[in-house]
């Protein structure tokens, strides 16, 4: 069964590229970097990612995004990913990167997304995987850093394929960035979001509604709102589940 399903071909729709770095390259990089991290052992980093909620994630995914400083690190961090990615059938991937991890460190936005970009366009010359790029906002930012962020990009129009939202879900609801969304609209950037994931339905109908989404990511609590349902199913709006 499993060299079957390894054989399907496949699309990844719903892939934080940060989050596919593994423990090796963590270590590896922190050390190239002379960067010091929490973890002792791989076998450390393992045990961290056994998380309970959405926030223990987070904690050890932005401890793995502190050792990247690079164009080089991000290309190999990509790079890696996508290897995995043609060894598994994948033959399309849509890659969410969160820009503001980063920037908010002192890297510039050319770093991080010049360095992504490069992999992405290897990948599809020498593995045959197409990809698109989207950049997510952190919810947990607030919208002044969003907008910045947002024109940061326009530089980069013809690399970024959407605008997302993740992040930190409880207490940041969709509707704290709509002004972002409507200027992303705006500029000709097509709009995802996560919404429902540990948020209630009421964040995925104004992701639906505000952010005018094409695409939900997680959406768990739609199932608790039949009309919600019925409205996804009217739009044709897809949910990335991630089970």
């Amino acid at each position: 069964m499993e060299s079957f399903i390894k054989g399907i071909p496949k699309a990844e729709l719903h892939l934080h590229i940060e989050g596919t770095l593994e423990p090796e390259m963590m270590f590896k990089i922190a050390k190239r970097n002379c960067i010091k991290i929490r973890y002792k052992t791989v076998e450390e980093v393992m045990a961290a990612y056994s998380f309970r909620n959405l926030q223990d994630f987070l904690n050890v995914y932005y401890e793995g995004t502190g050792v990247l400083r690079s164009e080089q690190d991000f290309y190999e961090l990509t790079w890696a990913y996508l290897e995995k990615a043609c060894s598994q059938n994948i033959l399309h991937a849509e890659v969410f990167f969160d820009p503001q991890a980063h920037t908010r460190r002192g890297l510039k936005f050319e770093t991080v997304i010049t360095g992504i970009r490069k992999a992405l366009r290897e990948a599809e010359q020498k593995l045959g995987i197409s990809t698109r790029l989207i950049m997510c906002i952190l919810r947990d930012l607030d919208v002044e850093s969003a907008l910045k962020t947002l024109e940061e990009a326009l530089s980069y129009k013809d690399w970024i394929t959407a605008i997302g939202l993740d992040s930190a879900e409880v207490g940041n609801p969709p509707s704290k960035f709509q002004k972002v969304f409507e200027k992303a609209l705006q500029e000709g950037f097509l709009t995802v979001a996560h919404a429902g994931e540990e948020g209630p339905a009421a964040y995925i109908w104004e992701a639906v509604k505000l952010l005018k989404v094409s695409r939900v990511d997680h959406g768990n609590h739609a199932i608790d709102d039949e009309e919600l349902l019925r409205e996804l199913a009217r739009r044709r709006i897809p949910l990335t589940m991630c089970p």
